[in-house]
């Protein structure tokens, strides 16, 4: 909270000519950091350098900031060299902090990601050849290839990779910790999209089995009026069946969005298909909140429940 309240004796900040830089995220995306060190330069043998300063500077939230500080604390105390450093894993973070909610542990991994750009950018100065120390690592943590995610740039190396590195098994898994599908939610179940790539890295069987259950029923049960062969599908839900779907849907799925950004909504009514609800916290005067409620909270219901469900704000 010092670092919050902008009080000295913090990390917040930038290190002066530091010997290494490293950025992450994108003020687009809503969360980015830069975070820079200084370090004690052996005479002969750089990998041998000393990070003795680490400072960051962030457009994020409270969990982005605290994060920040955790790394740098990290560092600092535990006088690492910059290839040691790249041992800390986004879950020593958390576990420093002694904790953080689960849609804010991307928070985390912002701060490790950022910490390998800024020891690669340290290894191109100094000289290292990272590659000829089994290390690969890439300037901006970033992996080229294919995007999966539109909305946050994503690409598909980088989410396997982090889906592996994390044991991420389900979308708002891979969601709390990196974003992908955190927006638009399209790359969710396309091909080629989120559960295809979770289907790759785990196995088909195994990536299903660790969804959970009602979830499934959600997702993989005929459209309503499609049994697959033309014919309705059975049963046909009741009122409460509907009215539990929406609430499962919205507790799971759309609130952890909206709470990412200090937002939240309620569900008013609900009168055959048309759902009425009503945006809280910083969503309830957003000058977009009619697209939140189309691209998010809508498509949600649509693709999760029904898909002739209709959102009324009020």
């Amino acid at each position: 909270m010092d670092a919050v309240h902008g009080k000295p004796g913090t990390h917040l900040g930038e290190v002066d000519d530091p010997d290494g830089l490293g950025e992450h995220g994108s003020i687009v995306c809503g969360d980015a950091l830069r975070f820079t060190f200084k370090v004690e330069r052996h005479p002969t043998d750089p990998t041998k350098d000393v990070i003795t300063e680490a400072r960051y500077l962030t457009f994020g939230c409270t969990s982005a900031i605290a994060a920040s500080e955790a790394l740098c604390a990290l560092i600092e105390n535990g006088r690492y060299t910059p290839i040691e450093a790249l041992k800390i894993q986004n879950s020593d973070i958390v576990d420093f902090l002694e904790g953080l909610p689960n849609q804010k542990i991307h928070c985390s991994v912002m701060g490790a990601e950022a910490l390998e750009a800024a020891v690669f950018n340290w290894a191109r100065r100094r000289g290292v050849d990272l590659g000829e120390l089994g290390i690969d690592i890439h300037a901006t943590g970033q992996d080229e290839g294919r995007i999966v995610c539109k909305c946050f740039s994503l690409s598909e190396p980088y989410l396997k990779r982090k889906i592996k590195e994390l044991n991420l098994r389900t979308i708002p898994e891979i969601t709390g910790a990196v974003k992908a599908g955190g927006a638009c939610m399209s790359c969710h179940h396309v091909p080629g999209g989120l559960q295809d790539l979770l289907d790759e890295v785990w196995g088909a069987g195994e990536g299903r089995a660790k969804r959970a259950p009602e979830l499934i029923a959600l997702t993989d049960s005929p459209a309503p009026g499609d049994g697959g062969n033309g014919e309705p599908a059975q049963p046909i839900l009741s009122a409460y069946q509907f009215h539990k779907k929406i609430d499962q849907a919205m507790d799971e799925y759309v609130r952890p969005m909206l709470q990412k950004d200090g937002g939240d909504a309620e569900i008013i009514d609900v009168k055959d298909k048309m759902v009425y609800c009503r945006l809280q916290g910083a969503c309830s005067g957003c000058a977009k909140a009619g697209e939140t409620l189309k691209m998010l909270v809508e498509k949600t219901f649509k693709d999760m429940v029904d898909e002739r469900i209709r959102v009324i704000q009020v």
